[in-house]
């Protein structure tokens, strides 16, 4: 639990700090935002490599999506995603409805309609 706690505390601090930057005048808002998904894309992209570096390669994008959702994300947030679907044509959507990065934001009435379109992630696999 204490280690969740920590999580959170960076994760709000990280992307306060981002923005604080812009505020000051550093970096508009947009690169703002450009930052935070690369730093994003780079954690993940080290997790994905660490936690599949013993593992035997994937058959297909439905086993890494399987992957993802059980292994991946019971690691990482303690939980499976709620719900995984496609279009059958390369776009996978993973819904999570108590996705904890965005629960503090989205407990205000202020956030709660952008709340629920932030929890699809949306994975488009070559």
């Amino acid at each position: 639990m204490a280690d969740e706690a920590l999580f959170l505390l960076l994760h709000n601090e990280m992307v306060s700090g981002v923005y604080k930057s812009a505020e000051q005048g550093e970096v508009e808002n947009g690169r703002c935002i450009t930052k935070l998904e690369n730093m994003g894309f780079r954690v993940g992209q080290g997790l994905i490599e660490r936690f599949t570096k013993d593992t035997a390669r994937f058959k297909d994008e439905l086993d890494i999506m399987k992957f993802i959702c059980k292994d991946f994300w019971t690691t990482v947030f303690k939980k499976q995603i709620d719900n995984l679907r496609t279009n059958h044509q390369g776009i996978y959507v993973l819904q999570d409805n108590k996705f904890r990065l965005l629960t503090q934001m989205s407990a205000g009435k202020q956030y709660l309609e952008h709340a629920s379109k932030l929890t699809n992630f949306n994975i488009d696999v070559p």
